[in-house]
C-alpha cells in the first residue's frame, strides 16, 4: 500500500463526513477506523466491552464535531484529531470503573497475581506510539477486495 493511501486520510472522505445523510461515506469511515480505535482501546487495558464502547463513543463524537473540523494537514492531521478523541473516550472508560474494580482482560493463569497488579495503569500506555504502531499494523497490509 502506498503511503499516500490510507496513511494520509483522504480529504474527500473527511469533507463528506459533514453530511450525516451520506451513509456510504460514514460506512467507509467506520470500516476504515474501527479496528484502529478498538485495538488502541484494548491495548490500553480495556475489556472487550469497554473497547467496543470506545469505538461507539468515538464515532459519535466525530459525527457531532466533524462539521467544526477545519481540516488542514499543515496544522494537524485528521488521524491526530481522531487519536485525541479516542484518548478521551478511553479515559472515560477508566473513569467509569468503580474504585478497586479489576475488570480488565485477564490471562488464564492470573489467579496467582494480586488483583491490584492486574489493573492496568492507563498513564503507562504511550497512546501516541501505540496508535502509530497499530496504524501501520492494520493499514500497511495489502487490502483484499472482495
Amino acid at each position: 500500500m502506498k503511503t499516500g493511501g490510507l496513511l494520509a486520510t483522504r480529504r474527500s472522505l473527511v469533507d463528506r463526513l459533514a453530511n450525516w445523510d451520506d451513509r456510504e461515506r460514514w460506512q467507509e469511515f467506520f470500516d476504515t477506523y474501527w479496528k484502529l480505535i478498538y485495538s488502541a482501546a484494548r491495548k490500553s487495558g480495556l475489556t472487550d466491552a469497554e473497547a467496543e464502547e470506545v469505538v461507539q463513543e468515538t464515532v459519535i463524537t466525530v459525527a457531532k464535531n466533524v462539521d467544526k473540523l477545519k481540516y488542514d494537514p499543515a496544522i494537524g492531521s485528521f488521524k491526530g484529531w481522531l487519536l485525541q478523541i479516542t484518548r478521551w473516550r478511553i479515559a472515560d472508560q477508566f473513569r467509569k470503573r468503580e474504585p478497586g474494580d479489576a475488570e480488565c482482560a485477564r490471562s488464564s493463569d492470573d489467579r496467582a497475581t494480586a488483583t491490584i497488579e492486574r489493573v492496568p495503569d492507563s498513564r503507562i500506555v504511550d497512546l501516541d506510539a501505540l496508535w502509530e504502531t497499530e496504524w501501520k499494523r492494520i493499514y500497511s497490509k495489502p487490502q483484499s477486495r472482495a
